[in-house]
């Protein structure tokens, strides 16, 4: 991506989304950073100083537009990093709707209504959405129905919207991490009674890479779906 380009980035408090924020920031590219809140708002531009925020909470969908037109968004964005995401495990037995709803809002509807909100933006700057899903995006196992259920989804959103927005210029790739050191993976093995031993997944920085490979192709190619896995 030749020049300064504007990128809108949920998820950038910690583990992928920090490490792409992070790299992004430090080359001089512009970021925008989404947080659910004023105070973390804060937190993050002081972790990326210069950096702007945009505050609404993925949990309330509905809410996205409300709350950003009382803020000033870019004019154009050249791409849109859909990283933040949450998981809670559960047998189909266990699981209530209340926690069907509060993944399914965040991981795949919250997505949804961003990406309608930016589109007029990102097919200005002929820009690029990037939907960090997961390997349960693909596979879905027991224990991970809603997460998966809210990837799979997240998969079919990615796949129309690429087929929508090839004639505006707008390229849209997925990202399919294996299990990643951060704190929601920490949360996960929690969740499973194991011990979280870091070492042994891939490290954020590697997904991140893939990341910027995917938004620095130049404009003859594009990067549909990228399967990461943890090397050892």
């Amino acid at each position: 991506m030749a020049g300064m380009a504007t990128h809108v980035i949920t998820g950038a408090g910690s583990g992928i989304g920090a490490a792409v924020a992070r790299r992004l920031h430090e080359r001089g590219d512009e970021i925008v950073l989404h947080a659910r809140d004023a105070g973390r708002a804060k937190e993050l531009a002081a972790a990326h100083p210069g950096a702007k925020t945009l505050v609404g909470d993925l949990v309330d969908p509905e809410k996205l537009s409300w709350a950003f037109s009382h803020q000033t968004l870019p004019d154009r964005v050249d791409s849109l990093l859909h990283i933040a995401g949450v998981v809670d495990l559960g047998t189909v037995g266990d699981l209530t709707p209340k926690t069907w709803r509060h993944q399914l809002a965040v991981n795949l509807i919250a997505p949804a209504e961003l990406t309608r909100l930016f589109l007029p933006q990102l097919r200005v700057a002929q820009g690029q959405v990037v939907f960090v899903n997961s390997g349960s995006g693909l596979n879905a196992h027991a224990g991970w129905s809603a997460y998966g259920a809210s990837k799979h989804g997240l998969k079919a959103l990615a796949d129309a919207l690429r087929q929508e927005e090839h004639a505006n210029g707008v390229r849209v790739t997925s990202v399919y991490p294996g299990r990643t050191a951060s704190p929601m993976q920490a949360k996960v093995h929690q969740q499973e009674g194991k011990e979280y031993d870091p070492s042994k997944w891939i490290d954020p920085e590697s997904v991140a890479t893939t990341i910027l490979t995917a938004l620095d192709l130049p404009r003859d190619a594009e990067i549909n779906d990228l399967t990461v896995r943890p090397g050892r």
